[in-house]
């Protein structure tokens, strides 16, 4: 591949497109002309990969999808894309066949699990009061407070929604464990990982939001991948 690939940023849950902003900028300032980030319903994990199929079949080109917490859910389902390259998680749940993420949360409770709960229309919300510490205890409180404000909440049957045929079986793929998740539990982002059998496996010392705290090395991450599928295509 002598060309860099379009990357595509799928968010997770509690949040949307914009969690991507600091990693965005960094991937510009570092020659990145093509980037997209999808914004997901987090209705299904069905709407959620349709959304992203849409966004990839939009690229003329090679795609990296990049999936963080739940969007790695979303990228594991929606990456079989002829023209997905690679996939890289970050913090990111990555099911098999047949597994949902509430299914892998519930093996490997995460810390902060007790500080979810349901509105009465069913959807799952962080407590705002407990946003910080559950979700990015190494940002400052006036980021968090913003992203506690404006969580997009998901629909709580998403978390029981499964992966048909996981994208990460035939793609290649990178994995970010952030050893202070209070969201997915470390270990269990290190199982994971270490099942897929990714090219590289990066732990942070990070919150959920590692996408926010370090986006320096979110991009190095990236850079890696495309470094490792340029020289796999020469």
């Amino acid at each position: 591949m002598t060309t860099k690939p379009t990357i595509v940023l799928v968010h997770g849950f509690w949040g949307g497109a914009a969690h991507w902003a600091k990693v965005i900028v960094e991937l510009r300032n570092r020659g990145y002309d093509k980037l997209r980030a999808v914004e997901n319903p987090l209705t299904s994990l069905g709407d959620d990969a349709a959304r992203t199929r849409q966004m990839i079949d939009q690229v003329d080109g090679p795609v990296l999808l990049v999936g963080h917490s739940y969007g790695g859910a979303v990228i594991t389902e929606a990456g079989d894309r002829p023209n997905v390259v690679g996939l890289v998680y970050v913090a990111a749940f990555a099911p098999d066949a047949g597994e949902s993420p509430g299914q892998i949360s519930e093996e490997l409770p995460p810390a902060a699990f007790a500080n979810i709960a349901p509105d009465s229309d069913g959807y799952l919300w962080i407590a705002q009061d407990k946003f910080r510490e559950s979700f990015a205890q190494d940002l400052s409180e006036d980021e968090a407070l913003v992203m506690a404000v404006t969580q997009k909440a998901p629909v709580g049957s998403t978390f029981g929604d499964t992966v048909t045929a996981p994208a990460w079986k035939v793609k290649p793929t990178w994995y970010q464990v952030s050893t202070q998740d209070r969201m997915i539990n470390p270990d269990n982002e290190r199982r994971m990982a270490q099942r897929m059998n990714p090219r590289r496996v990066v732990e942070l010392d990070a919150s959920h939001a590692s996408l926010a705290s370090q986006p320096a090395a979110i991009a190095d991450l990236v850079d890696v991948a495309v470094a490792e599928l340029a020289t796999a295509g020469e």
